[in-house]
């Protein structure tokens, strides 16, 4: 009995079925070029229509089960329909409708970075890839960004931030120094001072010793005599030292042979004999007196 209520409830339901087919307008289809469709309602239409069939891919394509053929199909289907869809919303510009390319979604990377792809025609978007297509061998790769190169820091980059703090001319102005510094500073100074009044104690004993004509402490008089001997070693030092610098100074270093006073003087005489000679003597009665000293062996 059951069974029989099943059929005829199941013969009811395509009965219905069927009037409400026969009730309905017959299918329309798209227009194969946006140019032919001449209504704003009938563009944004076909539009939202294409916008549903893009939706329903890309979420297919999320699936990474598919396969590695299916997808690239699935992807290649979606780009041809973003590219009708491009079509239709420049044909619903040219109706006098919105522009909806100014708010259209951006292709992001798997980071979800926006990745820009260019169309090589010049119109409308590139290629673009979807869900699982990103992580294809061939498109995974098109999604890395390549290794950033350090650039090499020249010599003028690394002393352009060098300032006077670099050198510091500025530890002053920052409180630390003077924090670490004081302790110490009062300590030597206090130090210092402790010595200057124990050698002054010292001399004051020495002093009334020599005075009063007793014998200072030997410890005493050393320390005594050993302040005042290097107190005269760094005086001569000194002197010394400055007796060479001025001596430095003072020297001339000849590069060349220097004919000393004899020399000079008998240079001098010659010089005299020959132009006394030249001013009485002709050249033939110089001659003649040459000639007769050879014969006379006279060297002079």
């Amino acid at each position: 009995m059951a069974r029989n209520e099943e059929k005829a409830q199941s013969m009811l339901n395509r009965f219905i079925t069927m009037k409400a087919e026969e009730k309905k307008k017959p299918k329309e289809r798209r227009p194969y070029l946006a140019s032919e469709c001449r209504d704003l309602a009938e563009a944004d239409k076909w539009r939202q229509q294409i916008m549903r069939e893009i939706g329903r891919k890309v979420t297919e394509v999320q699936n990474e089960g598919l396969g590695e053929h299916r997808l690239r199909d699935l992807n290649d289907e979606i780009n041809k329909l973003i590219r009708e869809k491009s079509h239709w919303e420049r044909r619903i510009v040219e109706l006098g409708g919105p522009n909806y390319t100014k708010h259209s979604a951006k292709m992001t990377d798997l980071e979800g970075n926006i990745v820009d792809v260019p169309n090589p025609g010049g119109r409308g978007p590139g290629y673009r890839y979807f869900g699982a297509v990103k992580k294809l061998p061939g498109v995974k790769e098109l999604f890395e960004k390549p290794p950033e190169l350090r650039k090499r820091r020249t010599r003028y980059d690394i002393y352009k931030r060098i300032d006077a703090s670099y050198y510091g001319y500025r530890d002053d102005e920052d409180g630390i120094l003077e924090k670490l510094e004081g302790p110490a500073e009062r300590k030597m100074r206090a130090s210092a001072v402790a010595d200057w009044k124990d050698m002054e104690n010292i001399k004051k004993e020495a002093r009334r010793a020599v005075k009063s004509g007793e014998v200072a402490e030997v410890g005493t008089v050393s320390k005594i005599l050993f302040e005042e001997e290097e107190d005269v070693v760094e005086e001569e030092r000194k002197i010394e030292r400055e007796r060479e610098e001025k001596e430095r100074e003072n020297e001339f270093i000849a590069h060349v042979p220097l004919p000393d006073e004899e020399e000079i003087k008998r240079k001098v005489l010659e010089k005299k004999k020959k132009e006394m000679l030249d001013k009485y003597t002709s050249s033939e009665l110089l001659e003649e007196l040459i000639e007769a000293k050879s014969l006379l062996n006279i060297k002079q």
